[in-house]
């Protein structure tokens, strides 16, 4: 290493950091990546980024640290810069961070998107958004089921945004085509959620670590391709439509977080999600931040109705709501569309489940004050899928709401009575995604 080469710590949370390494730093010999940190994600520190992943210029690897120790390293190593490498997270905390590493004698800074996504071959859209929660996965799911009976593409791929909790090197490419691909890879709950809904639909996913391999595989059984991000991270890949999911019951927030932000100056397509239950004010104030920052884009609204199989089972019952883990966490909604049935089809009560959570949930909750009297679906790992399902089963309720994306009851055992909440996404007026997409795809 000379002495011009500079000394860098990526700051990230198991994705987009490692994306990031991948694409520019990895045989970048003007720089040397001397850790990552963590943070958001369980138990994802302690590791390292593997040899294999990490190429011939660290044939040792990478440590991953918790981020607490990020001045630490930096005075350690000597470091010359900080990468900021993970998302959904305020523009305020962002600039704390910041102030973190430059007081510590580092420099700070991010990545573009335009040195960092790969393009493809096939044609691809990407799905984004602007937070955590907005709707992504049903917007995803309407686009395949455009691209697939609408438009008559028999091969749509899609590739989703990184969710690497076990071996990263075993995990540099992963396809799933069955729910035998979930079980032999130990997909977590997180995982299964954004999985198997493209499972059951016929199409084919991809995730892991290594994101140009990733494509260069998806590609070879492609004719179109569907980036599905996570958080609010920007693409890994150069999309040929970009469409990005804004969320009523969040006013504001569509300018206020990272990089969401910049997700939303740069879509070609603003999809203003949950017009149905939002107040009309509300979606009147995203709808005037997506003029003010990006007046070029087309705006989609769009509802996301509910669905149960017995709703007068819900009827006059005391109930535990079950949301999905990431929206109540990072994502900062205190309910989702699990609380949304319970009220829609008169549950007489929501009961609070943080007075009987146990361990790593009880732990949730201290880590996020701010969710509600719902219970997150935490399940990084067997050992906290074991505590979900102990926190559930010992609930003084008649029944158990599940709105997680995925039959929660397949992985878990649910001793109780439990109905649950599908939600799908329609258009409402016009433009809708099928004509967009049918203008831009159609030969």
């Amino acid at each position: 290493m000379s002495l011009s080469t500079q000394r860098v710590i990526i700051a990230g949370a198991a994705g987009r950091d490692f994306h990031d390494f991948n694409t520019y730093f990895r045989n970048n010999e003007n720089f040397r990546v001397v850790a990552f940190t963590a943070t958001q994600i369980p138990n994802i520190d302690g590791r390292r980024y593997p040899p294999e992943l990490s190429g011939e210029l660290y044939p040792e690897g990478i440590p991953i640290h918790a981020e607490d120790e990020l001045e630490a390293l930096i005075v350690e190593h000597n470091v010359d810069e900080v990468v900021f490498s993970y998302s959904d997270v305020s523009h305020e905390y962002v600039m704390h961070l910041a102030s973190r590493v430059l007081a510590a004698g580092a420099g700070f800074r991010f990545l573009s998107p335009a040195q960092t996504m790969i393009k493809s071959v096939k044609p691809l859209v990407a799905v984004c958004a602007v937070r955590t929660g907005c709707g992504k996965s049903q917007t995803s799911r309407r686009i395949l089921e455009i691209l697939q009976k609408d438009l008559g593409f028999e091969r749509v791929v899609a590739i989703r945004h990184p969710m690497p909790y076990g071996n990263l090197a075993a995990q540099a490419v992963q396809r799933f085509a069955s729910y035998e691909d979930m079980d032999r890879h130990e997909c977590t709950i997180e995982e299964r959620e954004e999985y198997e809904p493209y499972v059951e639909r016929g199409a084919v996913i991809y995730a892991g670590v290594d994101y140009e391999a990733i494509l260069r595989q998806a590609e070879q059984e492609a004719d179109v391709i569907i980036w599905d991000g996570g958080n609010n991270d920007v693409p890994f890949y150069k999309p040929d439509l970009h469409v990005v999911v804004t969320d009523p019951h969040r006013p504001g927030h569509e300018l206020r977080y990272h990089p969401g932000e910049t997700n939303l100056r740069m879509a070609d397509v603003v999809v203003i999600n949950k017009v149905d239950t939002a107040d009309n004010a509300a979606v009147v104030t995203v709808q005037q931040n997506i003029r003010k920052v990006n007046p070029e884009a087309v705006i989609v609204k769009a509802a996301s109705p509910i669905f149960v199989d017995d709703p007068m089972a819900i009827r006059g019952k005391k109930v535990l709501v079950v949301e999905d883990g990431p929206t109540l966490t990072h994502g900062e909604m205190a309910y989702g569309a699990g609380v949304v049935a319970a009220h829609y089809f008169d549950a007489a009560e929501i009961v609070d489940p943080r007075p009987f959570s146990v361990r790593s949930i009880a732990a949730t909750y201290e880590k996020y004050p701010g969710t509600g009297a719902v219970l997150p679906a935490m399940g990084y790992g067997r050992s906290q899928m074991q505590d979900l399902e102990e926190t559930i089963n010992q609930a003084p309720v008649d029944m158990v709401i599940v709105a997680t994306p995925i039959d929660l009851a397949k992985l878990i055992d649910i001793k109780l009575p439990n109905q649950r909440v599908r939600y799908e996404l329609q258009e409402i007026g016009q433009p809708t995604l099928s004509g967009i997409l049918a203008d831009r795809f159609s030969s």
